[in-house]
């Protein structure tokens, strides 16, 4: 993708993918599923990860699987506001955006 990613962006995509599953992901699947979309590296989202959890966005947990403990993320009633928010935002912003492009003259 040619596009810059915000913060705000990737917290939405983060919590969007995080959403999906009421019992909560980890983290791979979630860099899976964002990479989907947007091409990022784990180095850049474990600490949007973090920093939603700091926020009270995300609950942690883990959880003992094949002998080994897997990192869980699960959406807050925060996070779903928030996502919420960012849902609202997106919409009011990528509708702009596609109206520029579309009368775009080429």
């Amino acid at each position: 993708m040619v596009f810059n990613t915000g913060a705000a962006l990737l917290d939405a995509v983060v919590l969007a993918v995080v959403s999906k599953d009421m019992e909560g992901t980890y983290g791979y699947k979630i860099t899976q599923d964002v990479r989907s979309a947007i091409e990022i590296s784990e180095s850049t989202l474990y600490p949007v990860l973090r920093r939603l959890q700091k926020d009270g966005c995300l609950e942690v947990y883990d959880q003992a699987i094949d002998g080994r403990n897997r990192r869980y993320y699960k959406l807050t009633e925060k996070g779903r506001v928030q996502l919420v928010l960012y849902r609202g935002e997106w919409g009011r912003y990528s509708g702009k955006i596609s109206r520029i492009l579309e009368e775009a003259k080429v």
